[in-house]
Order: C-alpha cells, then structure tokens, then sequence
C-alpha cells in the first residue's frame, strides 16, 4: 500500500478530473468499445456514489429512492500525465462488482466495496480512464453454501456471499439508498514521486508513562532517489533515530520517549497528539500523527465483565453507535464528519462504535477522533449472516479487506475496540443452534489474526454481542441491551439485568424538534408520512414509537392514544420528555459506583433520514431531546442519585478529570415543588478519576423519608432536588432531580421568568428562573440552538443556558419560547 506523505497533494492526475457517470440496463455495454455516443453522462464526483451524482442532476430522491442494484453503473475521466511514464492507481474501496479499463485496456476487477487497490501503469500520453459497476442483483441470486441460520435482517439472503455494506438493504431500519460508484479516495501519481510504500506505524504507552514509537516501510522511487537518504531518521516529539535496515527491503526504526504527553479519552484528560515525520537531508516529510496510550481490557472480579483501562485509568465508555454522516453519499472527508464528531464531543460522549451493519470510515474519521479524544469501538463488515468462510478465497479476501481497513488507521490512538462483526453468535443462538455451530473460523481465527497483524495494541473481541449462557445474556461479556426499551422492562431492569458492557442499548424512536421536521414529517403523527420515518423490526406487529409510548405511559400515567387523539402536540411533547428521562435514569444507574456496568453505546447517533427515527441526532445534524439528556448523563463531573427503597436516596458524584476537586453537595425535599421541607449540605474532596457516594440522610442528618419507601403518613414531598457546587463561588456546576411520587404528581403548574442577555464575547445567554419545580423545560428558537433543553428548573436558583446561532452568519436576535411538561408557554425576545 502506497501512502500519500510526501507526494504534493495536487499530484494526483485524478484531482481536477471532470468524472462523468450514467446509467444503463445490465449488461447493455460488457467493455468501454460498446459505449454509445448518445449516451447520458452526468457530471459525478469522486469519491462519491451514484446516488449522489443523480440526486445532483435532480434524478434521485432520498425520500423515494429508485433501486440501483438493477443497474449498470460507469464512470469516465481523462487524465493527461504530466510526463509520460509509470503511474500507481490506487482506490481505497469501489462498491462493489467492478471493472475498469485505461483507453480500452483492463486493468482491475474488484468484488468488494472494502479492498484497496493498487495498480502501476504505463501512460504515455492523455488517456481515458473507465469505470463499470455493475448490477448487484445477478450476484445476489447466485446460490452459495448451505446457511446454518438465516436472518430477517436484510431483504436478499444473498447479501451473505456478496462484500458490500447492508445499508440500504434493511426495511424498516434505513431507505433504500444502494452504495454503488468509486465511494472512498483514488489517486492516480507519477511512480516516481512515491516516497513510502507499505508504511507500519505503531505506538504504544509503557507503565512508567514512556512512549515507544516503531515505523518501518519499503523505498519508494521517490525517496530512493532523494540525495539525502543515507542519514535518513524518524523524528517525533524532538526525538529522532536513523533508519537501518530491517530484511525484505524495509526500513524501520524505533524511539522511546520518556514522560511524553499521553492520549488520553477527552473526558478523561488531553488527547494529546504528536506528529511523526521523516527526516531527510534536505526536508522533512509528515508521515502521520498518532497519540501514545495504553489500553488494556478488564473482567471484573469473576472475570466475566468487559471494560476498558487507558493508561492505568479504568474508563466508563459513553456514547452511540455511528451511522453515516449521509446515507446518500457517505462521504468521506474531514468537512462532512467535523460537525458530526463536533457533536458527538459537545455531549461528553468518549466512544462511537461503527457497527458491522454500517460502512467503514476514512481514515479522516479516526483522525478527527484523535483530535477530539474519542475512542473508537469498530465492527468489521459483518452482521448476521452465516458467512462462506469455510471456501478459501473468501476467507483470504475478508483478511486482506481486514488488513487494509486497519492499515489506513494504523496510527490512530483513537482506535480501542476491534470486534469481529454484529450479532453472528447472537443470530445463531436464537435459532437454536449449539455454540460450535454459531462460533465460526472467520470470528474466531481469521478476522482476529489479520487484526493482530496491523493493531496488535488493540483489543480484538470476537461479536457484538458475546459471553454469558447465550451470546446475548446481558450479565456477561458484550451485551445488546434492550430490556428497558424494546423489550418493555421497568427501568429497575438497568440493575436487576446486570449489564457488564452495553454495545447497543436504549432504541428508541426519539422525536426530532419541531423546527427541523421536513414538510411530509410534519404530518398528524401516526399518519402513514409519519411512520416512514420510524424505525421498526421487520415482520413484528410493532414499532420503536410504541416502545417509545409505554415509557410515556409508565412515567407519567397517560395514555397515549389519548394524547395523540385530542392533543397531538402535547403527544410529542411527552414523547421527547419521556426519551430523555428513561437515558438520564438509565445511565445514572450505570453510572453509579457498586454499578456492574463498565459502559453502554446508545442505538444509534445520527438518523439516517428524516423523521422520529433511532438517533440522538436528527439526520441533518440537529440535536433531540435524548442528545441533551445524554449530555448531561455523560458529564465528566456528574452528579445523580439512585432510589435504594427503604435504604433511602443514595447521591452519586462521578469525577472522570485528571484533576482532584472540592465540591458542595447540597439536597433539598420539596413540597409541592417548592417548599423545602428537609435538606443538608456537604463539602467534599473527591480524587482524580473518582467516585463518591453519598446517602442522603447523613446530608440531612437524621431519618427522612426521601425515597417514601416507608409511607408512615402522607407523603412529604413530591421531589429531591440535589446540586453540585463549588465551595468557594457557590457556582452550580451540576444537578439532579428525583420524584418519590412519580414525575406526574409532581407538576405543579410552575410560573417562568425568561430573561436574554448578551455576553461580551457577542454570545446570548437566557436566564431562567422559576417558583417551583418546573418539569423538562423546552426552549424553541427558530434561529438559535440551546446548549441545554428538556431540563428541570428548580425553584430559587437561576438557570443560565447559552443560545449559539444555527447560522453562524445571522444578524437575528434570540426570540422563541419556554415551554415546560404539561405547562403554560412563555415567549422571550432580545430588546
């Protein structure tokens, strides 16, 4: 594998090419001789897809979209060399069954949407270059070794023998959208001016905080004809070592760097990175930036628990599994998955999981990781199915796309978990087949040794999920947890089910704001335009909106038909509430010192369409109800609380900084929402990437009541409000809530006062104040987003929230509305 350090990054003949595309029936054309001077060509971008380039020309609806697998797909450029001479054509992933030609000339076939290829040409003067995709649906009939187990999964069976992504080919969990064109980078570059070929970049941490650094690669042309080869050395962190030789043509060299700034997960410390170069006499060339950690997996005490150590320092990994930043184009450059990472940082998440249903990232993706400190969990390309891995050439096919897919992320510290696939073992399993049935080569012996070969640093696990009686047994290994949620569980199910690691938890078909719903989403909900956008399993007489509607009617006593029949915007409204307090709850368990769980990956990050679909995130980036309830569930600096029945109200502080602090707790018992009628403060130190808890009646220091476990009389209060301050400016820093008698008993129609403020820096602040608790308080601002949403206001303390401009450009002022659970709005504008 060539790498592109070094090369000037107008080098490519493919840069500025002018990509066409068009579209023509199956086989119509088997080689470029046949192609048809009237045919109609688009302009086309690559990287990028077919569907892309037709919604371009106005031909293709995301909404509506046409099937492509029937079709042949070509594309054409011409390239004009420079010199003539030897060229490398290298493409890291066209999707899926390829073919292309230089001036009439064959020069690759391709059957996988995730191998690299490199090939080295002779082009003398100025040539076209073609591609054919061609139908997917002649390989997908074509019979293959006899299925152990078959999955509803996906709508054609034969998705199992073909490599190429099964977005778009799940009904019910993502649009029809097929991945068809040249979707990851190509390049096309004078052979001559290749430097590396090969590139092995590995770092690690020691257990005394040294880094080590090893790098080795094979001579290209270009660095063998550089005069200062001879003293050629590898420098990182103003450290360097010569480059000797190390067999078969490679250099390699290796530095240890003593008390070097680690890696670390953002909420944990700095993800400190560091860029390693190479040195020559006459300049020095990047050859990638990598961040120097240690990652280790824990079991628990009885040795069947999954966690992560970095750098010594267990973590709690929080977050959700990635889809695509767009299903139409599944881009793959730093501009489309800035804002998504952004996202993904600004609520405290510290892990993605790309998951085997999904598509493999860029290198850019992991690079942006890096920057932001989160970690990475990446599935392999397999879900599901019942894999041919017993025929030989597929089996070296999955290891070579293994190699490659890990070798462009080879210097990435981000990259913490590589799992062999999505829910083969648990898939089995459930149709009743023995463990050495389900339990396969390819998971077990193939994927991991090919992993091992260019991420030894990285823990490998085998499916997600794994361990336990059944695959699937949330007490063990890796779960898929969805008692509370798809399954319908009380949230006392978080604990009594025991969850050790969460890959996949808490779907829920989360209701986007009303501001960011398209027209045909804007619909009467349940109306058939709706639930095209609500996700569902396929042949079950149910969807994620039902599951969504329990939880509205265990939390807050209401039956949700009636909602939706006489009130369907309240019906919304009780839905977004209902999402964010199921998660907040959820992970204050998990959370919670004592708490078996060591991490958990909401379902899912991003919708991948319009409407109230899986994700925290609607499809066009907008944060939902759960994405703000998620932010304050994964604060680094957390505090929460726990109903322990008759042992009373347990307060719970997480501090995952690198830093000790000194902190207030102080609780309050509210009648009516108001009135204090117990409470206690505590000032407290807590350590670096500590945990501390607290019962609440040795803040109050005596008896109370606080959980109404014991009901000697008529309940005292109806809510606990609890802060987190520091001591020395009484700035609140943190806060929880907790209802004894339920979230419905404890509205109490609060009256708000809203007030806009503008900052120095030019940024607007609302201040919020309310006299009695006020229950998941919406603020809705056509051109500003609030930093905080779906809260609680307590009464007697105001409530500061940042509103950030959706357009960074606007001149608009903040003008919207408060609306609290079941309340009465109140609109704010800036004077």
């Amino acid at each position: 594998m060539i790498s592109l350090s070094g090369i000037a990054p107008d080098a490519s003949l493919l840069r500025r090419a002018q990509w066409q595309m068009t579209v023509t029936p199956s086989g119509a054309w088997p080689d470029p001789s046949a192609m048809e001077a009237a045919a109609d060509w688009l302009p086309a971008t690559v990287p990028g897809t077919a569907a892309a380039a037709l919604e371009a020309a106005g031909r293709f609806s995301r909404g509506t979209p046409v099937p492509l697998h029937d079709s042949d797909i070509w594309y054409r450029c011409r390239v004009e060399p420079r010199a003539a001479g030897a060229h490398v054509l290298a493409c890291a992933g066209l999707a899926t069954i390829c073919e292309a030609w230089l001036d009439g000339v064959p020069i690759l076939v391709s059957n996988s949407m995730y191998a690299g290829h490199e090939i080295r040409l002779d082009i003398d003067g100025p040539a076209e270059l073609v591609f054919c995709f061609r139908a997917l649906s002649p390989h997908l009939s074509r019979k293959g070794p006899r299925a152990r187990w078959r999955t509803k999964l996906v709508s054609e069976p034969g998705l199992r023998m073909v490599r190429t992504t099964l977005l778009g080919h799940m009904p019910g969990w993502c649009p029809n959208v097929h991945a068809v064109g040249p979707w990851r980078e190509m390049a096309l570059v004078p052979e001559n001016g290749i430097m590396v070929e090969d590139l092995r970049i590995e770092s690690g941490l020691t257990d005394d905080g040294t880094g080590r650094l090893a790098v080795s690669f094979r001579p290209g042309p270009g660095f063998t004809a550089r005069p200062g080869k001879a003293a050629a050395s590898i420098a990182c962190a103003g450290w360097d070592a010569p480059l000797e030789e190390a067999g078969e043509g490679r250099l390699a060299a290796e530095l240890l760097l003593p008390g070097i700034e680690a890696w670390w997960p953002h909420t944990h410390g700095t993800p400190h990175l560091h860029d390693v170069g190479l040195a020559l006499g006459d300049g020095h060339i990047r050859l990638a930036r990598t961040g120097f950690r240690r990652i280790e997996v824990e079991r628990g005490a009885d040795g069947k628990g999954f966690g992560l150590i970095v750098n010594g320092v267990p973590v709690f990994c929080r977050g959700a599994v990635w889809t695509s930043a767009d299903i139409v184009s599944l881009p793959g450059d730093r501009a489309a998955y800035e804002p998504w990472v952004r996202l993904a940082r600004d609520a405290n998440m510290n892990m993605l999981r790309i998951g085997g249903t999904m598509a493999p990232e860029t290198p850019a993706f992991f690079e942006l990781c890096d920057e932001a400190g989160i970690l990475v969990w990446q599935d392999l390309p397999f879900a599901n199915f019942d894999y041919p891995v017993a025929d030989p050439a597929f089996a070296s096919a999955v290891a070579g796309e293994t190699e490659d897919l890990l070798a462009r992320a080879q210097a990435s510290p981000s990259l913490a978990v590589i799992c062999g696939g999505s829910e083969m073992h648990q898939q089995g399993a459930m149709m009743g087949l023995p463990e050495e049935r389900w339990r396969t080569p390819l998971t077990e012996e193939i994927l991991p040794r090919a992993a091992g070969r260019i991420r030894p640093d990285v823990p490998y696990v085998a499916n997600s999920p794994t361990g336990g009686a059944m695959p699937f047994s949330p007490n063990e290994g890796i779960a898929h947890y969805y008692g509370v949620g798809a399954y319908r569980r009380p949230l006392e199910d978080a604990r009594r089910a025991n969850v050790r690691f969460a890959g996949e938890c808490l779907a829920f078909s989360n209701i986007p704001e009303a501001g960011c719903l398209p027209r045909a989403e804007r619909a009467p909900c349940h109306h058939p335009d709706w639930k095209r956008g609500v996700p569902r399993d396929r042949d079950v007489g149910w969807d994620f909106e039902d599951v969504r509607d329990h939880y509205v009617r265990e939390l807050y006593g209401i039956d949700p038909l009636d909602l939706r029949h006489g009130d369907p915007a309240s019906y919304l409204d009780h839905g977004r509430a209902t999402v964010a307090e199921v998660m907040e709850a959820t992970f204050a368990e998990w959370r919670r010192a004592g708490s078996s769980c060591r991490g958990a990956l909401v379902w899912t990050f991003q919708d991948l369409m319009p409407g109230a679909g899986w994700g925290v995130a609607a499809s066009d980036g907008t944060p939902k109800s759960a994405w703000y309830a998620l932010r304050r569930a994964f604060a680094p600096l957390r505090v929460s609380t726990t109903d322990e029945g008759t042992n009373g109200l347990d307060i719970h502080v997480a501090n995952d900084g690198p830093d000790p602090r000194r902190l207030r707790i102080t609780l309050s018992c509210l009648r009516e929402g108001a009135l204090p009628v117990a409470g206690g403060t505590r000032d407290f130190e807590i350590g670096a990437h500590g945990n501390a808890r607290f019962a609440a009646t040795d803040l109050i220091g005596a008896f109370f009541d606080t959980t109404h476990a014991f009901r000697f009389g008529p309940p005292s209060h109806d809510c606990v409000h609890v802060a987190l301050s520091d001591p020395e400016t009484g700035t609140v820093l943190d806060e929880t809530f907790h209802f004894p008698l339920g979230r419905a008993k404890a509205r109490r129609g609060a009256r708000i006062e809203a007030r806009v403020a503008q900052r120095s820096d030019g940024m607007w602040e609302l201040h919020l104040e309310s006299d009695r608790i006020a229950q998941s308080v919406a603020i809705e601002d056509a051109a500003f987003l609030p930093q905080d949403n779906w809260f609680h206001l307590a009464p007697g303390l105001m409530k500061t929230v940042t509103l950030a401009p959706r357009d960074p450009d606007t001149d608009a002022r903040p003008q919207g509305r408060i609306s609290p659970l079941g309340g009465s709005p109140v609109s704010y504008s800036a004077t």
